[in-house]
């Protein structure tokens, strides 16, 4: 099979915030999965999406597949950018489509889905100017996150607040740094989870991966920040968490949490692939933080494969599972009428 990777690689630029470039993938991720899906018998060659040469190699190169790790360039909609291109040239792609993508980076917009689907989700508002009032619905503690951002982007420490003059300076901090709304939910105490969905015939749940923040005290730093994703296993920042996969969990709840990140998955209209972060609250309850249907394929730091691992497969078993899905979607496609 001839395939295309499109991609975004990671970059340094004193222009723009620290986390701006987060969500984007390095060389070596590229590499990797180049080296899997060859060493899987297909051809491949891989596009950077930053450059201006993605309308012109797919008008003038044909092939059977795109293999999509794209964040897109800039805009609330950017992980929805290359698929739409493809769409329009009716090239076949792997991972979810537009609607989906765009969707899920929406966070306040997937929380209403999920509440419209009695997916427990934590309670929310979404903050527009920055000088709303705040819902009597809502209990300290809280956090607040940009509302169109991955890769925990602008969430630090000081996101987590417990009254309300340190809510709002942090809200229209988000909302001036990052230009859009800032989203603000309860604050769920609890195991941090994250479960990763893989289709393969019928969409799976992987292991679930636990992350226990408690080796993390001298950082300050007790969830997924931004800091936290970046710096991971830096001993001298204190961001050392300690993972478990599977989780520990027993049956029950183990069962729970699966079911919710399987019905999460299909309520956003994923496909191929998404990992749902999750929080477990002191009753079990588990809470659905967000989904990415385009999550992290890193073979030594993301999630994602981490998950895979504990599955059993191999990195390459995980590379061509997603290619076979997309490529199996394609071939009942052309068999409708």
């Amino acid at each position: 099979m001839k395939v295309a990777l499109t991609y975004n690689l990671k970059k340094k630029d004193a222009s723009k915030p620290a986390d701006y470039f987060s969500e984007c993938d390095s060389k070596e991720t590229v590499n990797r999965i180049i080296s899997a899906l060859e060493n899987k018998g297909h051809s491949v060659e891989a596009i950077d999406v930053e450059y201006p040469t993605l309308f012109s190699y797919f008008k003038n190169n044909r092939v059977d597949m795109v293999f999509n790790i794209a964040e897109g360039k800039q805009g609330r909609f950017r992980e929805s950018e290359v698929p739409a291109v493809l769409d329009y040239l009716n090239i076949p792609y792997t991972g979810s489509n537009t609607f989906s993508l765009a969707l899920a980076l929406n966070k306040a917009l997937t929380k209403k889905i999920l509440k419209a689907e009695n997916i427990p989700t934590p309670n929310f508002q979404l903050f527009v100017k920055g000088d709303e009032e705040l819902s009597r619905e809502l209990k300290f503690p809280l956090i607040v996150k940009p509302n169109c951002e991955g890769s925990a982007k602008g969430i630090n420490k000081t996101n987590v607040v417990n009254n309300k003059e340190d809510l709002f300076k942090k809200v229209k901090e988000c909302i001036n740094v990052y230009k859009q709304e800032a989203l603000v939910e309860e604050f769920i105490e609890g195991k941090e989870l994250t479960v990763g969905i893989l289709e393969n015939g019928k969409a799976i749940a992987l292991p679930i991966l636990e992350i226990d923040f408690s080796s993390c005290k001298n950082s300050g730093e007790y969830f997924y920040s931004w800091r936290m994703k970046e710096y991971q296993g830096n001993s001298e920042l204190g961001l050392v968490p300690t993972f478990y996969c599977p989780a520990r969990l027993d049956k029950e709840i183990e069962d729970k949490v699966k079911e919710v990140a399987l019905r999460t998955h299909r309520a956003v209209g994923c496909l191929d692939i998404s990992r749902t972060d999750i929080r477990l609250d002191k009753f079990n309850v588990p809470y659905v933080l967000e989904i990415n249907p385009l999550p992290g394929l890193d073979p030594k730091e993301s999630n994602f494969p981490l998950m895979a691992y504990a599955a059993g497969m191999k990195y390459e078993d995980l590379i061509e599972t997603i290619l076979i899905s997309a490529s199996e979607r394609k071939r009942l496609n052309c068999l409708i009428p």
